[in-house]
């Protein structure tokens, strides 16, 4: 999948002369210098590192301390970009009050999606649609303004000084091993975005294909994902209660938040799950992983001190 995605790159009609590729291998196992150097004649734009601190949030900030450029442009191995993403982003930059863009992630699907995922698809008051688990949305229409929380990070374009002002990404996408120091990723970023008023700007012509493997077309799937997002929505309500100076010793009251984001969930699938008996076991499974996940981090914050201290981290640039 990286070997697509660099050639993706390779065929921008943007001069290869105005952009640099940096491939940031976060303790990859597999042939990943391998494939980057074969791609060295081809993308001479093109430099490799390895960051062996555990975290897509490392990665990340490793691709910011390497980068020559004032935008940068995040983006995941899975995907493959229009040839005319890059030239998209620039020309929406232009305009000064622009700190952050994005654009369509269509689904590639590897193999035929069951049934049961077509009625996982959000339509929105914007046209479009999305299934924010797997990061795919569609929107159409042509370039305006829109909502920063819709800029998801295997599609995400900044200005570096907004990034360095917003204190960096949170931690994000940690092995499961590591999950109780997971954050809530470029969510925090395009948080602060919103809250200081910058522009954000949907390109169509910055569009992605965002591969959706077999693996992630199962029930297991999305209940691991639901669980991840209840760490996430744990650390989330716990930063924001220190921030604001509220008593955060105590993982109980926090509940509500839990609560009320799975009151979302069930209203999203009730009218489906009486159908279909597979939407039926998802709705259980995601209810079940999330709780459990939010559950889990509330107690690690309560008992450990490296994951409280962790969570109330400053900055983690």
């Amino acid at each position: 999948m990286l070997a697509d995605a660099l050639d993706s790159l390779r065929r921008q009609s943007l001069d290869h002369d105005v952009f640099e590729i940096i491939v940031i291998d976060n303790g990859s196992t597999d042939d990943t210098p391998a494939v980057v150097a074969g791609m060295g004649e081809r993308l001479p734009n093109i430099r490799y590192f390895c960051e062996p601190e555990p975290g897509l949030h490392s990665a990340r900030h490793r691709g910011l301390r390497e980068a020559k450029g004032d935008v940068l442009t995040f983006a995941d191995d899975d995907i493959e970009a229009l040839p005319s993403w890059l030239e998209s982003i620039v020309q929406s930059f232009t305009d000064p009050e622009v700190d952050m863009v994005g654009g369509n992630n269509l689904p590639m699907f590897l193999e035929p999606p069951p049934l049961w995922l077509s009625k996982l698809w959000m339509h929105s008051n914007l046209g479009g649609r999305a299934i924010p688990s797997l990061s795919v949305l569609e929107l159409p229409g042509g370039p305006r303004q829109f909502n920063p929380l819709l800029v998801w990070g295997c599609n995400f374009s900044i200005r570096k000084q907004t990034l360095i002002d917003a204190g960096g990404f949170h931690p994000d996408s940690l092995p499961q091993d590591l999950i109780r120091f997971r954050g809530d990723g470029e969510t925090h970023v395009s948080r602060y975005v919103a809250r200081i008023g910058s522009r954000c700007i949907f390109h169509p012509g910055a569009t992605v294909y965002h591969k959706v493997t077999p693996a992630r077309m199962t029930i297991s799937y999305f209940r691991q994902r639901a669980f991840n997002q209840g760490v996430s929505d744990s650390y989330t309500e716990l930063r924001r209660r220190h921030m604001e100076g509220r008593k955060v010793a105590s993982w109980i009251p926090v509940l509500g938040v839990a609560r009320r984001r799975l009151r979302r969930i069930r209203g999203r699938l009730r009218a489906a799950m009486a159908k279909e008996p597979e939407l039926r076991s998802l709705h259980r499974a995601t209810m079940r992983g999330f709780a459990e996940g939010f559950d889990f981090h509330q107690q690690a914050f309560a008992t450990d001190p490296e994951v409280r201290e962790w969570v109330l981290k400053p900055s983690y640039l």
